[in-house]
């Protein structure tokens, strides 16, 4: 009389492996069972207690047993190769993406998107080319070709006449007076709360801020100027947007090149940038406001740098007040300032400025800051 097919003996790490696999069922289905048969065996389980514990066919239960003896945990992991050949030549896979890419109003078909299973049906019904595939095989077919099931997205596109043409000018003046050339920009609304972000901690053990329900400190929006060609910026935090803040800002600017030289300026097309005000005192200044197209303020330098303000100012903050807030985005700022440039560069820029100023007669003296 044959042996009954059981488990080798097992070791002692042989064992804790398969008791956590099956108490954590944290791993595929088939790596799950097969942990579960040879544990059973393992206990002195037979055959057909395990099949029947398994819901699986004795002769599986057998083969697993077996894998085991020869190879050990690797069993549990099988390599499945073979199967029945492709069905689908290139020419057809190529079909398949390129009508599972199209909106099915577009092929006659009354919906706006395509499920698998309305995909497959009417891949078995193409005029001419008729596909018989499955719906899991399709899915797995349009994930290896890099098909996946995707939210809409909207996108705005500028309706402004002049946009190619405000693009142009800003390109020109980027390059021809990069050492005359700014940038304003507001961003916010900035309130007190406690503010999620990233750092560095232990594995399992985050940083934490609590909740909050009651915001009573209002908002600020940060009035923000760039210098291009000397890579430094500064502002402040307003109660809200208007055009005496902006006129303000350009204020500052214009203090910034106090050689009576043009100046140039890139703003949005935000209300409060171009009153009439505004327009009086830039023209009386010599200061050329170069507006951004309608829907494209990333045309703007400053841009770009109100990502790392925010990211390493607001993010992963719990500011108590504005004040708080407010000094934490200068301690940054005169950071950002310093460590901006490499520093020969930055003094024989000043040192060209002193000298322009002592030639015109003009004192000034600290660095450029918002009017209050």
């Amino acid at each position: 009389m044959a042996e009954p097919v059981r488990v080798r003996r097992l070791t002692d790490q042989e064992g804790q492996k398969l008791q956590q696999i099956v108490r954590r069922g944290s791993t595929s289905s088939v790596s799950y069972r097969r942990a579960m048969m040879l544990l059973a065996s393992a206990g002195g389980n037979r055959v057909p207690v395990i099949a029947q514990l398994v819901q699986a066919d004795e002769d599986t239960v057998r083969d697993v047993i077996h894998r085991f003896n020869e190879i050990g945990l690797a069993c549990l992991d099988p390599q499945w190769a073979g199967g029945r050949p492709r069905l689908l030549s290139p020419d057809d896979e190529d079909f398949v993406v390129a009508t599972a890419t199209t909106r099915p109003t577009k092929l006659g078909q009354p919906f706006t998107r395509w499920s698998i299973r309305k995909l497959a049906a009417y891949l078995r019904k193409v005029h001419g080319r008729v596909i018989r595939i499955g719906r899991e095989a399709l899915r797995c077919l349009l994930a290896r070709r890099g098909v996946t099931f995707q939210r809409t997205k909207t996108w705005k596109e500028s309706p402004d006449p002049e946009r190619e043409a405000k693009l142009d000018r800003i390109e020109e003046v980027l390059e021809r007076f990069p050492d005359r050339v700014f940038a304003f920009d507001e961003f916010g609304p900035l309130g007190i709360r406690p503010t999620s972000g990233s750092s560095w901690a232990e594995q399992g053990h985050p940083e934490r801020h609590p909740a909050t329900y009651h915001r009573t400190h209002g908002v600020r929006y940060f009035h923000g100027c760039y210098s291009f060609g000397d890579d430094t910026l500064w502002g402040v935090n307003r109660k809200k947007k208007g055009a005496a803040n902006t006129l303000a800002a350009l204020r500052s600017i214009r203090i910034s090149r106090p050689d009576g030289a043009p100046i140039y300026v890139i703003l949005d097309n935000l209300s409060a940038h171009k009153g009439e005000t505004i327009r009086r005192w830039a023209k009386k200044n010599r200061a050329e406001l170069c507006f951004t197209p309608t829907y494209a303020s990333w045309a703007t330098p400053i841009e770009a740098h109100f990502g790392p303000l925010r990211q390493f100012t607001i993010a992963n903050s719990n500011h108590r007040n504005h004040t708080v807030q407010t000094r934490a985005l200068h301690a940054y700022l005169r950071w950002r300032n310093k460590n901006a440039r490499h520093p020969d560069v930055l003094a024989a820029q000043r040192k060209e400025r002193s000298r322009i100023r002592s030639e015109k007669g003009i004192r000034w003296g600290g660095r450029p800051a918002l009017a209050a």
